[in-house]
């Protein structure tokens, strides 16, 4: 029998991160590597984009065009070629990929209480843990840029989040493994699960973030996706966002069958209870929809399901997972496929995940697609960034830097990343300089992505 294995102490894995320093100085996150003359984001941007349905790419580069972070929430795939020249620690966690400000919200946990949390999990993948704070940051002092605040307060609010996330890290590493699997944000209760994070006044721009992003309601939207006739319930269709199946040409895209064939097959990654659960509802219609920036232009369905009768109606999002850009700028070989990929990070770093959370892959003679399966809505929302102020802002920059944190801590290796941040200034320094230097590089390819449209490189739909 093999003897347990013991577990070096809390210290040794602190000093485990203290050693990383020698080999990845802190103060050499904070460079932007520049890039070799051949690059080209717009050509980089067209061919993720042959990956994808071509008659969708110009509503991607519409929606990429409107403003600079739209732009920067596009491009995931080009920040990760530039964070692939760069140094990099060698602390690799599961990561978001694509931890941007507009991919933290609430949506309500299998408890039903509302939580806020990372949301979207498209690029989730093994990585350095600072290039998900990078890529936070960063979105914050784009957004910040965005709301009319001078660089120096820019500067301050990716600094404030960097080190939040530092102090948060520090927290967790020092916390059981129990409670770091559990910590979460409930709304509900928001001020008791961060007090001792936060002063009192910061606490108080924090709740009115909270309470801001909750009362924007998502029935709403779940209704006016549903219209009823004298067959029952359907999806409403609103092309080219949202086009039932039936509706499109044929071969277009993945047909209705295949649709169906991806919800029956997902069941087996269910549990036994979820799957009694699923099998009390019936589906009733299918169709694709466009949402987002980053996404558009992937295979991305509704299934709308009915349950006790037609007035307990259901929906479930089947959306093709593709290769995460953290793979495609190292040039990593994927070690589960895509959708399995997307669930088990999801399951990893989120605290409370959808229990309707589920992959398959669907086979054919000349290849496979890999598709993940979770609930459509499910009370969430997000806050809206412009109408925070700037003490609010700084707040939901906190928010999220410790939600990331608290991600990052469930992959067990706390302790040597907060043994490699310390604590000193050292960090937020280098993610302060390191968001200010791509602001400006994201800005330059977004006029670059305009150019391109108004020579015909790309076409941008009106």
């Amino acid at each position: 029998m093999t003897p347990p294995r013991r577990l070096p102490p809390l210290e040794a894995r602190w000093a485990t991160g203290q050693a990383e320093r020698g080999r990845t100085p802190r103060r050499v996150l904070g460079t932007l590597v520049g890039r070799p003359d051949s690059y080209d984001p717009v050509a980089r941007l067209r061919w993720q984009g042959e990956r994808r349905i071509g008659e969708l790419l110009p509503i991607r580069y519409q929606r990429m065009l409107a403003s600079p972070l739209a732009h920067f929430r596009g491009a995931a795939l080009v920040m990760a070629d530039d964070l692939a020249r760069g140094r990099s620690s060698s602390l690799e966690v599961q990561i978001c990929g694509d931890a941007h400000l507009s991919n933290f919200g609430i949506f309500s946990s299998p408890e039903r209480q509302l939580v806020f949390d990372v949301n979207d999990f498209d690029e989730t993948d093994q990585g350095p843990f600072e290039w998900d704070v990078k890529r936070l940051v960063t979105s914050l002092v784009i957004a910040s840029e965005q709301l009319g605040h001078y660089p120096h307060v820019q500067a301050a609010i990716a600094f404030d989040a960097a080190k939040e996330y530092q102090r948060s890290m520090r927290r967790f590493a020092q916390e059981s493994r129990l409670d770091v699997w559990y910590a979460a944000l409930d709304v509900e209760t928001i001020l008791v699960q961060l007090r001792g994070f936060f002063a009192d006044n910061a606490m108080r721009h924090v709740d009115d973030v909270i309470h801001r992003a909750k009362s924007k309601e998502s029935s709403r939207a779940f209704n006016e996706m549903i219209t009823y006739t004298k067959t029952g319930p359907r999806i409403s269709p609103r092309p080219p966002h949202v086009t039932p199946l039936s509706a499109m040409e044929s071969g277009t895209l993945v047909a209705r069958s295949v649709v169906y064939q991806v919800l029956d097959g997902y069941r087996t990654t269910l549990s036994g209870d979820r799957q009694a659960l699923l099998a009390q509802f019936t589906p009733v219609d299918a169709a694709h929809q466009v949402v987002g920036v980053g996404s558009v232009g992937t295979a991305d369905y509704i299934v709308l399901l009915v349950g006790r009768d037609e007035d307990d109606p259901f929906f479930l999002q089947v959306k093709e997972a593709q290769p995460s850009v953290i793979a495609m700028a190292r040039g990593a070989s994927p070690a589960m496929r895509h959708g399995q990929r997307v669930v088990s990070g999801q399951k990893l770093m989120q605290a409370t995940p959808d229990v309707f959370l589920g992959w398959h892959t669907v086979r054919s003679a000349r290849y496979e697609r890999s598709f993940y399966i979770r609930q459509l809505y499910d009370n969430r929302a997000s806050v809206i960034i412009e109408q925070l102020n700037e003490s609010q802002f700084r707040a939901y920059g906190r928010v999220c830097a410790w939600v990331l944190a608290r991600a990052h801590a469930r992959s067990g290796h706390g302790a040597e990343i907060a043994g490699y941040l310390g604590s000193s200034e050292r960090f937020a320094e280098a993610m302060a300089t390191f968001a200010l230097a791509y602001r400006d590089q994201n800005l330059a390819d977004y006029h670059a992505l305009a150019r391109a449209g108004e020579e015909g490189r790309i076409t941008v739909a009106s």
